[in-house]
């Protein structure tokens, strides 16, 4: 990874629902990071999948996402 890939001088700000942070930081706590570090990841995650699979990775998601609140 390049000097510049590892710079961290980006903020982004965003509200997300209470049991969701609540789930962040169990993840954190139990891998002993920040909430941050914690987002980093599960984002750079996200976006290497969408790469690989374009739309269809975020409509499997949100397919499975409705088909629990039916």
């Amino acid at each position: 990874m390049s000097e510049m890939a590892l710079r961290k001088d980006s903020p982004l700000a965003f509200r997300i629902p209470a049991d969701l942070k609540q789930h962040l930081q169990q993840i954190a706590d139990r891998e002993a990071r920040s909430i941050s570090q914690i987002c980093e990841i599960l984002l750079r995650i996200g976006t290497e999948q969408y790469e690989k699979e374009g739309a269809k990775f975020l409509q499997r998601y949100l397919s499975r996402r409705k088909a629990k609140e039916d």
